[in-house]
């Protein structure tokens, strides 16, 4: 019997993420979809060939004929209806951010293990190859010991696009680019023991982060840092440093757009220079298929995931914080 979907959310990213990679297997079917109008959902039904438009998202979530839900809504809306779905008795897949704070995290992560289900937090770029390849230099020690971690991640988005300008629906440039930093420092080095920190002068429209810098402070004494921005320029990279060199990801969100190479750059100090190919490979397609592999699994508790939202939570409450007090980012 193949997988049955439903979906909260009328969202482009749906359409990416489940109903693209749907239609190439045959083991999955989507089978409904719940949006936040009826009208919205049976015009994104009848434009996608779904079989079902509900009224509401709890009319989904009561679908016994779903097994499984994706959400995708404003951030702040994730964790009530995984919650919902979860206790339904439905795995959940959630676009990233899971949820926005360390609370929230625990309670889904009850919710899940009470009702014996997964709840996934959907990272498009979690289990590329590049990551095991920097875990292997980190273990390797190739170019030395790793010393630190930058992500710079910035998007050119127009005034106004959506929640993302909206902070009390969880928008801003640090919940729209936190999770892939954290995804890449958490698949290479760990984040247990983290200190964060963040700065912000919370300066856009509606009181919106449109510029976010974060740091982590790592036991090892690795230092990761995250520029995040909304005004661009394009940016996505990942820079590891290491003593004796260091290792380079440019445009790492290329291949969300379809099949395309990442490429590993190692410098080495004292000019040698290597190019390290990973085939290409389309983002969404390969998360579907790495998560309809989990939802076949036993369910477990996923703590990387509570221990991600954790430290996205406190560096984001520090950078409130710190603009509370002093009216402007602190250096």
């Amino acid at each position: 019997m193949p997988r049955e979907l439903g979906l909260i959310g009328a969202t482009a990213i749906a359409v990416r993420a489940v109903l693209d990679p749907a239609r190439r297997r045959e083991d999955v079917r989507v089978r409904a979809i719940a949006a936040s109008t009826p009208e919205r959902a049976e015009a994104f039904r009848a434009e996608h060939g779904l079989p079902v438009a509900h009224a509401d998202y709890r009319s989904l979530v009561r679908d016994e004929g779903i097994d499984t839900v994706y959400v995708s809504l404003h951030n702040s809306a994730h964790a009530r209806w995984a919650a919902e779905a979860a206790r339904a008795g439905k795995h959940v897949v959630v676009e990233k951010p899971l949820c926005l704070g360390r609370r929230e995290a625990h309670a889904l992560r009850r919710a899940a293990g009470d009702a014996g289900v997964h709840v996934v937090e959907a990272v498009i770029t979690t289990g590329h190859p590049w990551q095991a390849a920097v875990r292997e230099l980190v273990a390797s020690r190739e170019l030395g010991e790793l010393t630190g971690i930058s992500s710079h991640i910035a998007f050119d988005l127009p005034p106004g696009a959506g929640y993302r300008f909206r902070p009390e629906l969880g928008g801003g440039a640090f919940h729209d680019t936190a999770s892939y930093w954290l995804d890449a420092v958490q698949a290479v080095v760990g984040l247990g023991g983290a200190t964060a920190s963040g700065h912000s002068e919370f300066s856009g429209p509606n009181g919106v982060d449109l510029e976010f810098d974060a740091a982590l402070r790592l036991p090892s004494g690795v230092r990761a840092e995250l520029r995040a921005s909304l005004v661009g320029p394009y940016r996505a990279d990942h820079e590891f440093r290491f003593t004796g060199g260091k290792a380079r990801l440019r445009n790492f969100l290329r291949p969300a757009a379809g099949p395309f190479p990442v490429n590993l750059v190692l410098q080495r100090d004292g000019g040698a220079r290597e190019v390290r190919s990973f085939p290409a490979v389309s983002y969404y397609d390969a998360q579907f298929d790495r998560i309809m592999a989990l939802l076949a699994r036993p369910a477990r508790p996923d703590d990387a995931v509570v221990e991600r939202i954790t430290v996205l939570e406190s560096a984001y409450l520090n950078a409130l914080e710190r603009c509370a007090r002093t009216g402007r980012a602190e250096a």
